[in-house]
């Protein structure tokens, strides 16, 4: 716990000391969120170039601290740059769809160039799954799937702070008791500065992440589980950072099923996420988010009892997580189909 222990009390004060330097950048660039559409939650004016206080932090904690080969860690602050410089573009003048999958993909190849990439699983069954040249597209997918997921759920106050510093959380102790300490060290500074910037983000926020901030996020989680937990040959392992990032990779994977039944263009944005929903059907903003802090903490838990081997609990947590999940959709569906009767 020591060897994380200083770099994640440093990424919490630069995170936060970092945060009014960049909201005066916000004001002088433009990258100002205007609500303009029903899907906003907000009513005025916020900058949206918080993400420049989480980077800064992440970067100058990661230098100081990481033990990691060289080659690596040049490659993970390249392709983070990437990352986030493609997010604060965009929050300032709107970059094509393609642009942004282009560019997420450059920064994925930057990893991998450096052998960073999941080469393989276990078999529930005995031994080892080697995927060979797949290890390429399969992480790939991962990367650039998990970067998306994250920036998919920065719609309320706080909530994609506070997930990505639960699911760091995670990822810290699965590292930590696999002895993976360069994991562990990253981790802790990417849960760091969430934690650094959420004082000015949570509800009523002052500064919003953006795009930069959302997608580094999830860059960096995907980027940090392929070196450790998705690397690891223990067949369940896989499940682990699934569940750690479980809120949005299910919100996300929801989405994307909503609207191919919808016949609605995957892109497309819409009111149909987890915490519109449970807008929808009564909660506040805070109440939303702490209400979706929960069903991260208790998949998270539960990804934590399956890399300890601790089944039954894992059970236990992954039955009240799903079931608190399933509730605001089952009852916004409900709802639904109840006014298009209503209608007819």
């Amino acid at each position: 716990m020591d060897v994380v222990l200083l770099p994640f009390i440093i990424a919490v004060i630069l995170s936060y000391g970092f945060t009014p330097f960049a909201k005066e950048i916000a004001y002088k660039i433009g990258a100002i969120d205007i609500p303009k559409d029903e899907r906003r939650v907000h009513s005025k004016p916020i900058p949206r170039l918080g993400g420049l206080a989480i980077y800064m932090a992440i970067i100058v904690a990661f230098v100081l601290f990481s033990k990691m080969p060289r080659g690596q860690m040049v490659a993970i602050i390249v392709a983070s740059s990437i990352i986030f410089f493609t997010g604060v573009v965009d929050d300032v003048h709107p970059l094509s769809a393609k642009v942004k999958m282009l560019l997420q993909i450059i920064a994925a190849c930057v990893i991998m160039a450096v052998d960073i990439r999941i080469l393989g699983f276990g078999n529930p069954f005995g031994g080892y799954v080697h995927l060979g040249w797949l290890s390429y597209p399969v992480t790939l997918f991962w990367i650039v799937g998990i970067t998306n997921t994250v920036n998919l759920i920065d719609g309320l106050d706080g909530l994609a702070a506070g997930i990505s510093a639960i699911s760091a959380s995670v990822l810290v102790y699965v590292a930590l008791i696999n002895g993976w300490t360069h994991t562990a060290v990253l981790t802790a500074i990417v849960a760091g500065a969430c934690l650094g910037f959420l004082p000015y983000n949570f509800n009523p926020a002052q500064i919003f992440m953006g795009d930069g901030g959302a997608l580094l996020l999830g860059f960096i989680l995907s980027t940090i589980s392929v070196t450790g937990t998705l690397k690891s040959a223990t067949a369940l392992t896989i499940a682990v950072p699934v569940l750690a990032l479980g809120v949005p990779i299910f919100d996300t994977t929801f989405a994307i099923v909503r609207r191919i039944v919808m016949k609605k263009p995957i892109m497309e944005a819409d009111k149909g996420h987890l915490h519109h929903r449970l807008l929808t059907i009564g909660f506040d903003q805070k109440g939303a988010v702490v209400r979706l802090y929960s069903i991260s903490v208790l998949l998270g838990v539960g990804g934590a009892f399956i890399a300890s081997g601790s089944f039954i609990n894992a059970v236990v947590a992954l039955v009240i997580g799903i079931t608190l999940i399933m509730i605001p959709i089952s009852q916004t569906t409900a709802s639904g189909e109840r006014l298009i009767r209503t209608r007819k």
